[in-house]
């Protein structure tokens, strides 16, 4: 396998570790403090409505459901952990996957919110950054939350895979 392939390969891996650690975060203070689990059945559901050309919605759990919505939305959420994790890599040097620090994938966590900020939570008919949902402030702090800890993950996962795979050569 080609050094571009492994380094493709690692940078998923980091990514979707990256995504289950904030998964078990979620699930964590779900079964602790009856904090309410994010709904990816709902990502599915806004990219389902995508392939019939519809990219934002007044509210997206009123929009019709898709068939198939919640494995879309589920797929789509650790694809995109993936593609964040590949993105960091493209950013800051495949060497940090050899020499990960926490600093860049932090930074990088915190600032992926952006996107949900201002792509997803617009087009669900929620606002920029939430400003119409229920609680505009608790949604943000959720989303902040947990992108930060993505950022940790993408950190934690990258060690972890260090010493479970070292990279040679």
């Amino acid at each position: 396998m080609s050094a571009e392939s492994t380094c493709v390969l690692r940078a998923v891996a980091v990514g979707f570790g990256a995504t289950l650690l904030m998964d078990l975060l979620a699930f964590f203070l779900n079964r602790t403090f009856g904090a309410p689990l994010p709904n990816y059945c709902l990502v599915g559901r806004w990219f389902r409505h995508m392939l019939h050309g519809t990219f934002a919605h007044r509210s997206i759990a009123n929009a019709s459901p898709q068939s198939f919505e919640c494995t879309a939305g589920w797929i789509a959420h650790y694809a995109i952990g993936a593609v964040y994790a590949l993105a960091l890599v493209a950013i800051v040097s495949v060497n940090w996957l050899a020499r990960p620090t926490l600093l860049p994938a932090l930074l990088f966590g915190v600032g992926s919110v952006l996107v949900p900020f201002l792509v997803m939570q617009p087009a669900f008919g929620l606002g920029i950054a939430a400003a119409r949902a229920p609680n505009p402030t608790q949604a943000r702090l959720r989303s902040l939350m947990a992108h930060t800890v993505f950022g940790v993950g993408l950190y934690v996962s990258a060690v972890a895979l260090k010493y479970l795979i070292p990279v040679h050569g």
